[in-house]
């Protein structure tokens, strides 16, 4: 062989391979794991329901909730879309509210002094407290519910986006005093890119804390007859004893929130995965 060949031949990096094969055992591994605890979790409750002959008003079997899930599709579908627009309204309200509430926070600290600790008071009320007022209040069932879920989902985005804004680097807010920017050139082109991060995490959270509160706002102003989403769907089951139907909800519910959640991280990485440190990629 001559020296030319023995230069131009490849040469194997073994460390890299490693680290290929690697990943993708690990990408593999993402999908797979979760999915074989989900058969096998399955597989184990209808083997348990089969074999103990457990009655169906007790603990139904998986292979009756899906027959029950197609089978009242028609109840189930309405209640979900229900449920839905609940949630996504009372999302995009509290995004609403919570980013111009955190702005003018920040803006002015005499409307933080005076307006955070009622925010507070919103926040550790429970929800369960205040839904029966509103229903007295609010002749609207599903505002009512609306108001209730918002409640819940708007604090941390309001609390995660303070701390944002309030996190920009202090040596760069002096230079743009020095160069005389105004407030909105401040908060626009400073305070708006280091709080983003912040606002992220908090819409995770509320994304969730809006389902968990439209849920818990249909069972009780569902519970007057007033016939809201999945959770007076699931509640009337309960009474009737259709135990199927109810399980079906559960999981309408469960589906409908890791939907969100997984929502949520897509527009968080989409947002971040350029540039901030906590989405960028490393080599192992």
């Amino acid at each position: 062989m001559s020296a030319l060949d023995t230069q131009s031949a490849p040469t194997i990096d073994h460390e890299e391979e490693r680290r290929a094969r690697q990943k993708q055992i690990t990408r593999v591994a993402r999908w797979m794991l979760p999915s074989l605890v989900l058969v096998v979790l399955i597989g184990g409750w209808q083997a348990y329901v089969t074999i103990a002959e457990v009655p169906h008003y007790i603990l139904p079997s998986p292979y009756l909730i899906g027959q029950t899930l197609i089978a009242d599709w028609a109840v189930l579908w309405p209640a979900l879309l229900v449920t839905g627009r609940l949630t996504l309204l009372a999302l995009i309200f509290a995004v609403i509210g919570g980013l111009a509430i955190a702005i003018a926070f920040t803006q002015s600290k005499w409307v933080e002094l005076a307006m955070f600790p009622y925010a507070v008071i919103l926040q550790v009320t429970p929800v369960v407290a205040i839904a029966p007022l509103l229903q007295i209040y609010v002749e609207s069932a599903f505002v009512a519910a609306l108001l209730c879920a918002w409640i819940v989902a708007f604090f941390p985005i309001l609390s995660n986006t303070t701390i944002g804004l309030k996190s920009a680097d202090h040596n760069l807010q002096d230079l743009f005093k020095i160069y005389g920017a105004s407030k909105w050139q401040t908060l626009r082109y400073l305070s708006a890119p280091s709080a983003l991060p912040f606002f992220l995490g908090g819409l995770k959270i509320a994304g969730g804390l809006a389902l968990i509160g439209a849920v818990v706002a249909e069972f009780v102003i569902g519970r007057a007859g007033t016939g809201l989403g999945l959770a007076s769907t699931l509640l009337e089951a309960s009474y009737r004893f259709n135990f199927g139907r109810l399980y079906a909800a559960l999981i309408l519910i469960s589906i409908m929130g890791v939907a969100i959640f997984g929502l949520m991280s897509l527009i968080s990485y989409l947002c971040l995965f350029r540039w901030h440190e906590s989405a960028l990629k490393r080599e192992d």
